[in-house]
């Protein structure tokens, strides 16, 4: 699955458990998409392929920082637009699911090795942000991104 290490509970301390979580929902939630990422089926892919397991990793840490969870109230317009889909409570899980769809997506589009995950993710991060911005997003499926999910 990537991990980089025997040991997979050593790679959760940035993020914590939190991704742990995500990437269950994801596989249970959306198998489908799940194992197309996972066995990086589809697009042409590089040699040195991100790592599947560590990239959630970071995704979720991206949406963590990118939505300013950490603080006390958003102060960010990703931020306060995602509070108000947490009528759903799995919001921020499908949200996950949707960044690493967009960035698997952004990755084959930039024909990208590891050495440019960083790069990936960022643009990925302002991806998301844009479509956190849209005036119309009421609830998660509302997210054009939300089309990449499939079960």
């Amino acid at each position: 699955m990537g991990w980089q290490g025997a040991n997979p509970s050593t790679d959760f301390r940035g993020c914590g458990f939190i991704s742990l979580e995500n990437l269950l929902f994801f596989s249970r939630t959306y198998p489908a998409s799940f194992h197309r990422l996972l066995f990086k089926q589809g697009g042409q892919r590089a040699t040195w392929e991100y790592p599947f397991a560590v990239a959630g990793i970071n995704v979720s840490f991206m949406l963590i920082q990118m939505l300013d969870l950490r603080s006390e109230k958003p102060r960010c317009l990703p931020g306060v637009t995602f509070v108000k889909l947490l009528g759903d409570e799995s919001a921020f899980d499908v949200l996950f699911c949707i960044a690493f769809e967009m960035m698997d997506a952004q990755w084959l589009a930039m024909r990208a090795s590891y050495m440019e995950f960083n790069e990936v993710l960022q643009v990925t991060r302002t991806q998301l942000e844009r479509e956190l911005s849209l005036e119309d997003v009421h609830r998660i499926k509302d997210l054009p991104a939300y089309n990449l999910l499939y079960q």
